[in-house]
């Protein structure tokens, strides 16, 4: 019999929770009806029972776990390694080694969540730094991006494990395709970038192979969405300035065109027409559809939902833990990681 993928999830973390979090799980479960999983929803017992009662979902394949608190978004990495082994986000994390969860999802404080993280499941014994790798639209389909906002200093050891990791990870999500890396710069030209950037640029190129990664050169911030890379690598300041950038972009596009095409009659019968060439333009820019970081580097996945998230949002999450683990995430790193050391 095929082991069950066993998705661990902090259902106390973020806003709304755990309403938004049983909701979420409500539609993971009405759209994924091959029972080939199990969910472990981690705090306290009481409410997540009366939100299923309330959602009427009865399954046997959600388990509850009680925790007695919640890390709350004030509380501080150190604080958070003193207080923080009753909460659902420790034991959600914990899970993955003392039971048999195959990766952790929480809404909840991210310096927290990263650094539990960390000394609970240890970094692997090849990689120096944790990156966090998100997903980022393309016109193709979807591309890694890493890393965004865990290591704001990266030299070219941290870059090149990036490289690694990210196309691990875009592998296990879209086995079908060839990963191809870029390096971030403020130029494509191989001359341009910093001293790190450059000697990153010679190893990657070195690296570049069919059995492991294409590597593409650099790639400047206008063309990470055009599809000719799907995994982009960069230090976590300019990772994490380049992803608000983009999510405030996006925002204002979506929010000024709904204002123009709302203002007079003449826009609203325009706005008829195009209704459903909108629509999908919308749905490409809605971030609930790519929302989930994912740790990457540690010895077991965990995914970082964005806090405010809405329900459907959080399902993203959901369905993206799913996937990674159905991809069989780990394996693919360990494969990278082997490669980079004969490489070596």
């Amino acid at each position: 019999m095929t082991k069950k993928i066993i998705i661990a999830i902090d259902a106390m973390g973020g806003d709304n929770s755990p309403d938004k979090v049983i909701n979420a799980v409500n539609f993971f479960l009405k759209k994924n009806l091959n029972r080939d999983y199990i969910i472990k929803l981690f705090g306290n017992e009481k409410k997540i029972l009366n939100k299923l009662n309330e959602y009427k979902i009865k399954s046997d394949l959600i388990k509850v776990i009680h925790a007695e608190s919640v890390v709350s978004d004030e509380e501080t990495p150190l604080t958070a390694i003193k207080n923080s082994k009753n909460t659902s986000m420790w034991k959600c994390i914990k899970s993955q080694i003392e039971s048999d969860s195959d990766i952790s999802l929480s809404a909840g404080n991210t310096g927290v969540l990263l650094v539990v993280s960390r000394m609970i499941l240890k970094m692997k014994d090849k990689v120096s730094k944790p990156a966090l790798a998100g997903l980022w639209p393309s016109i193709d389909d979807l591309n890694v991006v890493l890393d965004l906002g865990a290591n704001i200093e990266c030299n070219d050891k941290n870059l090149i494990d990036f490289a690694e990791l990210g196309s691990a990870l875009h592998k296990s999500l879209f086995p079908e395709k060839k990963q191809i890396v870029s390096l971030l710069n403020v130029g494509s030209e191989e001359i341009k970038g910093t001293e790190t950037l450059k000697n990153t640029y010679k190893k990657l190129k070195e690296l570049s192979n069919d059995n492991n990664f294409l590597f593409n050169g650099y790639v400047e911030g206008n063309n990470i969405m055009t599809g000719k890379s799907n995994v982009i690598v960069t230090d976590g300041f300019t990772g994490n300035v380049a992803l608000k950038t983009a999510e405030g972009t996006a925002k204002f596009i979506t929010d000024n065109l709904k204002k123009a095409l709302t203002e007079n009659l003449y826009t609203k019968i325009s706005l008829f027409f195009s209704y459903f060439s909108l629509k999908k333009f919308k749905n490409k820019l809605d971030p609930r559809k790519y929302n989930g970081a994912i740790f990457l580097g540690l010895n077991g996945p965990v995914v970082k939902s964005h806090g405010g998230t809405d329900s459907l949002g959080f399902y993203y999450s959901i369905e993206l833990c799913y996937k990674i683990v159905k991809g069989n995430l780990m394996k693919q790193i360990d494969n990278n990681l082997n490669h980079l050391s004969v490489e070596k």
